[in-house]
């Protein structure tokens, strides 16, 4: 086995008391001392401190000099407005395959001089080279390997970082800056992946420990570790990449349209000339065969990932499984989300789950399951 990576705050992890695990290559933090129930509950009513430095960080810039050259040869890749994203706004986006397959999911940031992307820690190599292999001629790519990332996540969020930037007050989600942190140049976007309120901050390596330190001396902040990280976007309806959204799955599918600018959708100003459009513009007007939905057990178990559903509850007719699945510590019970056959998507339906060899009840339910805390 390849040794696991380490990022510039494996030091912090430990001298925190951090329980640590292989993840996506890297030797990660899975929870600390307060333990995962109380770190999602810190995260949902103060402020949650999250080491995110293994997902890759990566600087398109065009050839031409013009970043919307940049953006138009991106949009060759994924089904979203870049050209028309404006200069330090940021959008989720995602990685399409020619079978309409979702690659990776990643955020998008416009900096003027060049597009700035993080993608997923365990597809950064297979996304950087699906960058070089259609991108090379048009634009340089620059991947990112001397800054961490850090996720400061939560209602106190705001008032934490702003005693560092007064300025970062004035950000609304979806927002990106340079700022000054503590003396450090940080890239800080209002964005995150909790469903709560909160920034991402990109720093050189050499100073995020002083600046997590600096941080974590706050009395509203905490370290969260990836157990309450999986936790807190499962109750925010969040897609996990491997899990929720694979090569196997379309946008259609995964409840994703909402991400599909309409300029890029049929008739729309630059419909398709994406991977797989052809699949996705006419799932996008005919539908497509399975639909991710929310599941909320009825009783207290949880229902993990992998579970099995089903239409009745002598488990004769099979109609899709569960991806994500676990106790929602916000909503005090057990929250899932995965696919059923499209006729079995409706809010309110009965359904069944394949549990130790019986088949518990379940409701298909709204999602997020904890409304979304978005600075708009």
């Amino acid at each position: 086995m390849a040794e696991l990576l380490l990022t510039a705050l494996a030091e912090l992890h430990m001298e925190s008391g951090a329980k640590m695990v292989p993840f996506a290559g890297y030797n990660m933090p899975v929870q600390y001392p307060l333990g995962v129930m109380k770190e999602h509950t810190h995260c949902r009513e103060q402020a949650g401190l999250f080491d995110v430095s293994h997902m890759g960080q990566v600087i398109l810039r065009a050839k031409s000099g013009n970043t919307a050259d940049a953006a138009l040869a991106l949009e060759r890749l994924v089904p979203m407005d870049i050209a028309g994203l404006g200069e330090n706004r940021q959008r989720y986006a995602f990685f399409t395959n020619e079978q309409g397959g979702i690659l990776d999911d990643l955020m998008i940031a416009n900096c003027g001089d060049h597009l700035f992307l993080v993608v997923n820690a365990a597809c950064k190599a297979q996304d950087i080279a699906h960058l070089q292999n259609h991108l090379a001629e048009t634009c340089d790519i620059e991947v990112i390997e001397d800054r961490a990332l850090l996720a400061l996540q939560g209602p106190s969020a705001e008032a934490v970082l702003t005693r560092l930037a007064p300025s970062v007050a004035d950000m609304r989600f979806m927002d990106v800056a340079r700022v000054q942190l503590a003396g450090i140049e940080a890239w800080v976007s209002r964005s995150g992946y909790t469903g709560e309120d909160g920034y991402e901050i990109s720093v050189p390596n050499d100073v995020a420990g002083v600046l997590a330190r600096e941080l974590l001396a706050a009395p509203e902040v905490e370290f969260i570790g990836l157990g309450a990280r999986d936790s807190l976007r499962l109750e925010a309806g969040l897609c996990l990449y491997g899990n929720d959204i694979t090569t196997d799955t379309t946008p259609i599918a995964a409840g994703l349209i909402w991400a599909i600018q309409k300029v890029r959708r049929t008739d729309g100003e630059r419909a398709g000339g994406f991977l797989g459009a052809d699949i996705i513009l006419d799932e996008l007007v005919n539908g497509s065969a399975q639909k991710r939905v929310g599941i909320r057990p009825s009783g207290r178990a949880p229902m993990r990932a992998g579970t099995r559903l089903f239409a009745d509850k002598q488990g004769a007719t099979p109609i899709g499984q569960i991806t994500s699945g676990g106790f929602g510590p916000t909503v005090q019970g057990p929250v899932a989300m995965g696919y059923v056959g499209a006729d079995f998507k409706d809010l309110g339906r009965e359904i069944y789950a394949e549990v130790r060899g019986k088949y518990l009840p379940a409701e298909v339910a709204k999602m997020p399951f904890t409304p979304a805390n978005f600075k708009r």
